[in-house]
């Protein structure tokens, strides 16, 4: 809802910097809210799995907004059913490829090991980006390059610039089907406060819709912002931030493959 009323700070009707007039394109619908089981998790993406898949069974594209990450993982396999598996941007502090968390096996820390151990990914085509967040241990990266991941840490980007990192994105990715997943904590907190797990050094907003603009053209079939907590919300700075990234995600599928 926060989001929602944030995205009426926008002025959606041409986007000079993509070239097109989004709605003007294609046909955009405010499906609403998928009702989740509050109290089971397992429940709850089984809920969102099949709510996800009553909009993509046509192969209708679905930008998804939301709190906790793990709504991902049942959004991933409604999208598997239609498309098989994917390549999946994953713009985030954290890796979430750890095997439990808490010792649950289910959370939005561990949704992306289970989605590549449910099959849903291509392998080693996917790709996070703002990397930043505690490490446990060296295991936790050598076993998320065992999933097929390249990364690309928050700081990398001083190094290697932001094309060069978008060129990594497009070379990773190539014309498979990709799910674009966005944390809004790769944000630096100076820009998106509100959010539940908040990392010093992170992406600037420029940065992060830079990035996003350069994979104009990808086959792009599904995306969702995430993680935004409107309770640590300070001038709907992180609410405008989400909803203009929602905005972008929805133009660059105007401009996807069909």
């Amino acid at each position: 809802m926060a989001i929602r009323q944030a995205s009426r700070h926008l002025r959606p009707a041409y986007h000079p910097d993509l070239d097109v007039a989004p709605f003007r394109t294609i046909q955009v619908v405010d499906a609403g809210d998928i009702p989740c089981n509050p109290f089971d998790i397992d429940s709850a993406l089984n809920q969102i799995h099949h709510g996800a898949a009553e909009y993509v069974s046509d192969r209708s594209k679905l930008v998804t907004l939301g709190g906790d990450h793990t709504i991902t993982l049942g959004v991933l396999r409604a999208m598997a059913k239609v498309h098989g598996p994917m390549a999946v941007v994953h713009f985030d502090a954290h890796l979430d490829t750890w095997d439990t968390y808490f010792e649950q096996p289910t959370t939005h820390g561990t949704f992306l090991r289970r989605a590549f151990e449910d099959g849903l990914l291509t392998e080693e085509r996917s790709m996070h980006l703002g990397i930043r967040g505690p490490i446990y241990d060296r295991m936790d990266l050598t076993e998320d390059a065992s999933f097929g991941f390249k990364t690309l840490r928050a700081g990398d980007l001083d190094t290697v610039g932001l094309d060069g990192a978008a060129d990594a994105m497009r070379q990773r990715v190539g014309d498979l089907p990709v799910y674009i997943s966005i944390d809004i904590d790769v944000l630096d907190p100076a820009f998106a406060p509100g959010t539940g797990t908040p990392e010093m050094g992170g992406f600037t907003s420029r940065e992060l819709l830079h990035l996003l603009r350069r994979l104009d053209g990808i086959n792009i079939i599904g995306a969702d912002v995430v993680e935004v907590a409107p309770a640590y919300d300070h001038a709907e700075l992180t609410t405008i931030a989400a909803a203009t990234v929602m905005y972008d995600l929805i133009t660059l599928m105007t401009k996807s493959p069909v």
